[in-house]
């Protein structure tokens, strides 16, 4: 797959409004996630209102891009794992069970910087990853990340939070 051929997970959740990872939210922060073989990559780049300090990120945007990234490779994997396409039903959304954040070094909010998820393991609706954040090629925070999946369009509806 060359670099113009990138799929990214967001395309194919219509309607999504979360700050972190929707395209349907103008003011949020418009992450893209894909595939680079077996790591869901994501490349993002700030804007100064993200800032903490001076020329760094804030860590709860980071954590908000890490959380984000993360739930959106889940939901990528489990098609993945089903060796079916982004566009097909049944249709999965994932939210966060838990999320660890460890803040290895400050990571400038100047720089683009790159995410980097793989799936740990799969039991039943959830799903265990490991994600690590690089500025400038040093990892600047690593996570580790349980995504739940609170959504199968083969199921009843009733008491989703995805569906009006």
């Amino acid at each position: 797959m060359t670099t113009e051929e990138k799929i990214y997970f967001q395309d194919f959740m219509p309607g999504n409004v979360c700050f972190g990872c929707g395209n349907n939210n103008p003011e949020g922060l418009q992450i893209k996630s894909y595939w680079e073989g077996e790591e869901a990559v994501c490349r993002w780049s700030s804007e100064e209102k993200y800032h903490g300090w001076a020329n760094l990120l804030n860590g709860g945007i980071l954590a908000t891009l890490i959380d984000c990234h993360c739930m959106c490779s889940a939901m990528a994997y489990a098609y993945k794992i089903e060796n079916r396409s982004l566009d097909s039903n049944p249709v999965y959304r994932y939210a966060t069970g838990t999320i660890t954040v460890k803040y290895l070094r400050p990571t400038p909010n100047n720089k683009p910087i790159e995410l980097r998820a793989v799936v740990e393991e799969v039991k039943g609706k959830k799903t265990t990853m490991k994600c690590n954040v690089y500025a400038e090629g040093e990892i600047t925070a690593e996570a580790q990340v349980i995504a739940i999946r609170v959504f199968d369009s083969n199921q009843s509806n009733a008491g989703n939070p995805f569906v009006e």
